[in-house]
């Protein structure tokens, strides 16, 4: 099965982007080539422009905040296991204090400093990192395999609470739903809300299937269509039954 998200507000939107992109930076950070390090550097860079565009930090500890108060009401629950509640709970309380000990801006560290910003502006022109643009970056890419680890390690540090926040609330999230199965008609499927609230759904289906969902939603009706994912030409209806799982996803 291949699972896709699709987020219904603002909010949701930045913490999956923040979450994909966190994902790439880890993953380049752990390799060893310096085309690893100079794509983790770029990814880096996205993170603080996302990070930057809304009152993030502010938003995690409101929502965390308002999880534990949730999660701390299920204790005595015959049907909720209190080893686990208390893991969760344990891990929001050490999450919300790492955020309320972040200080300033989200990635303000990295702003000021002026090597990195001046790789950051090079790197929004196409071919602006060559050696000749920038040859200290050049001799840092040719440093050691640790020097290079360690030093985005460090940039990385003070924003990982920001991490460690949309992690815990995007699998409350996706935990949060029970998927239920459909058929597509056609490639078409439409649902009346019936007032259902959903800040996320998502959709899982075979992966061997050539198609890719394409949703529309509002607070009355939801549509899903489904594309053939044709890799040369602009992608067109799939015209046959797709049978595929939804989950409406609310914290």
């Amino acid at each position: 099965m291949i699972s896709y998200d699709f987020p219904l507000n603002e909010r949701m939107r930045t913490l999956l982007r923040l979450e994909d992109l966190y994902a790439k930076l880890l993953c380049f950070i752990e390799r060893s080539s310096a085309i690893d390090h100079h794509a983790a550097l770029n990814a880096l860079f996205e993170v603080i422009e996302v990070a930057s565009r809304s009152d993030l930090k502010s938003d995690l500890l409101q929502e965390l905040e308002r999880q534990k108060k949730h999660l701390s009401a299920l204790y005595n629950n015959p049907e909720i296991s209190e080893k686990a509640l208390d893991a969760i709970l344990n891990e929001i309380e050490s999450t919300s204090n790492g955020l309320f000990n972040m200080s300033g801006k989200v990635g303000q560290h990295l702003r000021e400093n002026e090597w990195l910003m001046g790789i950051k502006q090079r790197a929004g022109i196409p071919g602006g990192t060559c050696e000749f643009d920038l040859p200290s970056y050049h001799h840092w890419l040719h440093q050691d395999v640790m020097l290079r680890r360690d030093y985005l390690k460090t940039c990385l540090t003070p924003i990982l609470p920001i991490f460690d926040g949309l992690a815990i609330i995007l699998k409350l999230l996706r935990e949060s739903g029970k998927a239920h199965h459909y058929l597509a008609s056609q490639g078409s499927f439409q649902q009346m809300q019936c007032g259902r609230v959903a800040q996320m759904l998502r959709i899982s289906l075979d992966k061997t299937l050539p198609c890719v969902p394409e949703v529309s939603a509002n607070k009355y009706m939801l549509n899903i269509r489904f594309l053939s994912a044709d890799y040369v030409a602009k992608s067109a209806l799939f015209d046959q039954d797709v049978s595929f799982n939804l989950t409406f996803c609310s914290l």
